[in-house]
C-alpha cells in the first residue's frame, strides 16, 4: 500500500517536472527558431539592427543601433517577444495617473457620462427638469460642476486625458517597445472608438486588460477576450442583441412526427404548432437581433471580406451570439437591468439556468436565440447557450481564411504596404500549424528573406503618432506634458482613439501623406527642435557630445547620421541644404500649416461632439485648433543645449521625407 502511495507521488512529481521542462523547451525552441537571413540580403549587422528597431520600436534612441548589434539581433528580438523588461522608470511616470488603473465599474461610478449627470442633478434637486432646455448653458454648466464636486464625480475628459498621456509615455519610454507597437496594432484591428458615448468609458480598460496582455499569445484568446469586453459589446451593439427564446418542449413539438397519431391528436398538434409559430413571428417583429458585431467579427476581425461567408452566415452568427451582454457596471451604470437576475438567482442559480457571469461579461440566457443555427456549414443544434458562441468564435479564429487575413495584416504593418504572397503564405501556414500562436507567426515573418529585402527596407510610412514618438526618442526628449504631443499628433491628422469606423486607421502611406500633412509634419519638427512645444525638453548639443559643428552643412550631415543611423543620406542632405538658407523658413512653414489646419478643423468634430456631452474640465481644456498660439512667435529662442542654427537643422531633418520612412 505504502509502495503504491509512494509511486503515485513520484508520478505526480515527474508529471509536474515534465510540464516545467516542456515549457522550457518551448521557450528554447522559440530562440532556436530565430535565424534572421539579413546577411544573405547584403545587410551589415548595423543596418539589420536599424531595420529591426525601425519596425519593432517607436524609433531608435541614440546609440541603440550599436547596442542591439552588440547584443545580437536574435537575442534582442527574443527579449522583445518575452516583453518582461524592467519598466520601473515608466511605472513611476504613470503612477500619478490614478484613473488608468480603474476597473470599468470604478469608471462608471467616478466618471459618469454627461447625460447621466444631468439626470441625477435633476433627481437630486440641483436642477429643475425645465432648465435642461434652457439657453443659459453657462448657468447649467456651473450648477453641474457644483453637483459633480459635491458628489465626488470627475469629468470624463480627465479620464481621457490620463489615457492619452499614458499611451504617449509608454511609446516614448517603455523598454518593451514591441509590446506597445503590437498593442497599437491589435487595438486598431479590434477597433473601438471614443466617438461612441456608450462604449467610451470602457476603452481605457479595454486596451489595458484585453489588448495589451494578449498581444503575443493565441489569437483565439484575443478574439474571445475582445468579444466579451464591454467596450466591444457596446461599440458594435451586441450588448442589446436578443433572439427568440423558445422553450425546448415547444421546439420538440414543432419537429414531432405525426406518425401513429389519431386525427384528433394531429389536429391538436397542428393547432399548437401554429400557435407557437405565431408567437415566434410576433417576437421577431418586435426586433432585437443586431448583426453589427457578427458582420464585423467575420469581415474585419477574422475571415476578411473575401473569407467565404454569406449574409445568411452573418445572420446565423448573430443569432448564436444573442444574449452576450455586459454585467452590471457601477452602481447605476450600464448593465443595471441584469442586476435583478443576478441577485435573484445567485451564483448556483445562474449556472443551473444557463446564465454566465464572468467579470464584466454577462450571458443572459433569457435573451438568447436557442433555436438551431448553421454558420459556414457547421450546425449548432437547438437548445445551445453560451458555449455555442465560444465554439463559433473558436471556429472563426482557426479558419483558413483567418490565417491568411491576419498574416497579411501583420505583414502590411511590419513589412510592406503590399507584402508578397510568398511571405503571407508562409506566415499563414505557421498560423495554422501553431493554432494561431501570434509569437510564432512573427518569428516566421522576421526569419523570411522578404522581411529583409530591398522592397521592405524603409518602405513603410510613419503615422503621425509614430512620427512624434520616433522624433522624441531619437532626440532623447524629456516629456513632462504628454498631452501637448497628443495635440500635435491630432493636428498632423491622427486623432487617436477617435477613428469612428470599426476598420481602424488604414495602414498605408497614401492615407497619411499629402501636402497638408507634410506641412504639419515639418511644422512639428521645427517646433519640437526649437522647444516650442511646452513640456517637452531636449538638449541637441548633448546628442553630439556637446561638440559644435563647424557649419550649417556640417550640422546637417552630423545630425542626419545621429537621427537616421545606418542610412545612405547623400540625396537627403542635398535635398535639405537649400531649406537651411531661408531665415524665414519657420514662419513660412508655421503659417502654411496653420492655414491648412484651419481648413480641416471644420471636419474634425469628433472630440468637439464628445465635449458637448460632458461637463468641461476646469483646470485644462482640450483644445484642438490650428496651432496659432504655439506659432504666434515662431522665432527660435536660444535654450540650454540649443541654438537657432542647430534647432532649424534638426527641425528640417525631423520634417524631411526620409525621416517619415521606417
Amino acid at each position: 500500500m505504502k509502495g503504491n502511495i509512494r509511486n503515485f507521488y513520484v508520478s505526480v512529481i515527474l508529471f509536474c517536472f515534465a510540464i516545467l521542462l516542456s515549457s522550457f523547451v518551448r521557450m528554447a525552441s522559440v530562440a532556436d527558431k530565430l535565424a534572421m537571413p539579413y546577411k544573405k540580403a547584403g545587410l551589415t549587422t548595423g543596418q539589420a539592427a536599424a531595420h529591426l528597431l525601425s519596425r519593432f520600436t517607436y524609433g531608435a534612441q541614440p546609440g541603440q543601433v550599436e547596442e542591439v548589434a552588440k547584443m545580437g539581433l536574435e537575442k534582442w528580438f527574443k527579449k522583445q517577444l518575452e516583453a518582461n523588461a524592467d519598466d520601473e522608470q515608466l511605472n513611476q511616470m504613470l503612477a500619478k495617473y490614478d484613473a488608468i488603473g480603474f476597473s470599468n465599474s470604478q469608471v462608471e461610478d467616478e466618471f459618469p457620462q454627461g447625460p447621466r449627470v444631468r439626470r441625477w442633478a435633476v433627481r437630486d434637486g440641483y436642477l429643475h427638469k425645465d432648465s435642461l432646455n434652457s439657453a443659459d448653458n453657462k448657468y447649467q454648466r456651473e450648477i453641474l460642476q457644483t453637483y459633480m464636486k459635491d458628489k465626488g464625480y470627475r469629468p470624463l475628459q480627465e479620464l481621457y486625458r490620463q489615457f492619452f498621456n499614458q499611451k504617449i509615455l509608454r511609446a516614448a519610454y517603455s523598454e518593451n517597445q514591441f509590446r506597445e507597437m503590437m498593442t497599437d496594432f491589435w487595438f486598431n484591428h479590434f477597433n473601438v472608438a471614443l466617438n461612441k458615448t456608450q462604449c467610451a468609458s470602457f476603452v481605457p480598460a479595454y486596451e489595458r486588460d484585453v489588448i495589451r496582455p494578449n498581444v503575443f499569445g493565441g489569437f483565439e484568446d484575443l478574439l474571445l477576450a475582445t468579444a466579451k469586453s464591454p467596450a466591444m459589446l457596446m461599440y458594435l451593439d451586441n450588448s442589446s442583441s436578443s433572439g427568440v427564446n423558445v422553450p425546448m418542449e415547444d421546439q420538440d413539438m414543432m419537429i414531432m412526427s405525426d406518425m401513429g397519431m389519431s386525427a384528433q391528436q394531429k389536429a391538436k398538434k397542428n393547432e399548437r404548432v401554429k400557435r407557437i409559430k405565431q408567437q415566434i413571428q410576433n417576437k421577431k417583429k418586435q426586433g432585437g437581433l443586431n448583426e453589427n458585431y457578427a458582420r464585423e467579427v467575420m469581415e474585419l476581425h477574422t475571415l476578411g471580406v473575401d473569407g467565404g461567408y454569406t449574409q445568411n452566415d452573418v445572420t446565423q452568427a448573430a443569432r448564436v451570439l444573442t444574449g452576450w451582454t455586459v454585467a452590471p457596471l457601477g452602481k447605476e451604470g450600464y448593465g443595471a437591468a441584469n442586476r435583478n437576475i443576478i441577485e435573484r438567482l445567485g451564483a448556483s442559480g445562474l449556472k443551473d439556468k444557463g446564465f454566465v457571469l464572468d467579470g464584466d461579461f454577462f450571458f443572459n440566457a433569457n435573451r438568447h436565440d436557442n433555436g438551431e443555427k448553421v454558420v459556414l456549414g457547421k450546425k449548432f443544434p437547438a437548445g445551445g447557450g453560451y458555449e455555442e458562441g465560444v465554439e463559433l468564435l473558436k471556429m472563426l479564429a482557426h479558419h483558413q481564411s483567418t490565417a491568411k487575413f491576419i498574416s497579411k495584416k501583420l505583414a502590411v504593418r511590419f513589412v510592406n504596404d503590399t507584402p508578397p504572397a510568398s511571405l503571407i503564405d508562409k506566415m499563414a501556414k505557421t498560423f495554422t500549424s501553431s493554432k494561431g500562436d501570434i509569437k510564432s507567426v512573427l518569428i516566421t515573418m522576421v526569419n523570411s528573406p522578404e522581411f529583409w529585402s530591398e522592397q521592405a527596407l524603409r518602405e513603410k510610412t510613419k503615422s503621425p503618432f509614430e512620427l512624434a514618438m520616433s522624433a522624441v526618442r531619437s532626440l532623447k526628449a524629456e516629456i513632462d506634458q504628454p498631452f501637448q504631443l497628443y495635440s500635435w499628433i491630432n493636428r498632423m491628422g491622427q486623432q487617436m482613439y477617435y477613428y469612428q469606423a470599426p476598420t481602424g486607421f488604414p495602414d498605408n502611406g497614401q492615407y497619411w501623406i499629402n501636402t497638408g500633412s507634410l506641412l504639419n509634419r515639418m511644422n512639428f519638427g521645427l517646433a519640437l527642435a526649437s522647444q516650442r512645444i511646452p513640456g517637452v525638453k531636449l538638449n541637441l548639443a548633448a546628442l553630439n557630445s556637446n561638440r559644435e559643428p563647424e557649419s550649417v552643412e556640417a550640422a546637417l550631415v552630423t545630425y542626419s547620421k545621429l537621427i537616421m543611423p545606418e542610412r545612405d543620406l547623400g540625396k537627403t542632405v542635398a535635398r535639405l541644404k537649400p531649406m537651411l538658407n531661408d531665415p524665414n523658413l519657420q514662419q513660412k512653414v508655421a503659417k502654411a500649416a496653420a492655414q491648412n489646419s484651419a481648413k480641416k478643423d471644420s471636419n474634425n468634430t469628433g472630440m468637439e461632439m464628445q465635449r458637448m456631452n460632458e461637463v468641461p474640465l476646469k483646470e485644462e481644456k482640450m483644445k484642438f485648433g490650428n496651432g496659432k498660439k504655439a506659432n504666434e512667435n515662431p522665432t527660435i529662442k536660444t535654450q540650454a543645449g540649443n541654438n537657432t542654427m542647430l534647432a532649424q537643422v534638426v527641425g528640417v531633418i525631423i520634417g524631411s521625407p526620409e525621416f517619415q520612412r521606417k
